[in-house]
């Protein structure tokens, strides 16, 4: 049987732990690392990310079946789940490791990503004009393990009770056709 490739999306959304629960849940969907990336410092920790002073943003790495989830489809729910208009901040999160930005893997990634922003912006679906910047992907250090499956393993903290739980109800509501049912 030929199986088809998988593909690698990343995107930064803000805080890693809501961006990785919600992708966890989309069908389609491989696997879903937290991470650092874009920025200079190599081998980051957490702690020197949430400085705000090594260029990295707090992003998730996305495996994906392009035969199951298409990149547009990534793009449509990244966006729906968080605030794209507001520069390095989400909601109580402010700093350049909370901004919003795509690190395209290819350059039909590139393509795609500007078209949607393109088609957003021209919709006035926003307020306000999107500031999410696509870049191309750099080094990706995934993230220490406590923030891998952070929701299901900490759901009883005020982070994820206030902030990760709303933002998932939300994508399981507006996207149930996009749940993985397994």
């Amino acid at each position: 049987m030929n199986q088809r490739a998988t593909e690698t999306a990343i995107f930064a959304g803000g805080c890693f732990w809501c961006t990785e629960a919600i992708f966890k849940e989309m069908k389609g969907v491989k696997s879903v690392v937290p991470g650092y990336t874009g920025g200079k410092r190599p081998n980051p920790t957490y702690e020197q990310v949430s400085t705000g002073e090594t260029g990295h943003a707090e992003a998730v790495k996305i495996v994906f079946d392009p035969s199951k989830v298409s990149y547009e489809e990534l793009l449509q729910v990244f966006f729906a789940t968080h605030d794209p208009t507001t520069l390095n901040r989400q909601g109580n999160d402010v700093g350049t490791q909370y901004r919003s930005a795509i690190f395209y893997t290819n350059d039909h990634q590139k393509e795609i990503a500007n078209a949607y922003i393109k088609f957003l912006n021209d919709s006035d679906i926003y307020d306000q004009y999107i500031v999410t910047e696509v870049v191309p992907a750099t080094e990706f250090y995934e993230a220490e393990d406590y923030h891998k499956n952070y929701l299901a393993n900490n759901p009883q903290n005020p982070y994820c009770q206030y902030v990760v739980l709303p933002k998932l109800e939300k994508f399981r509501k507006h996207f149930k056709n996009k749940l993985k049912h397994d």
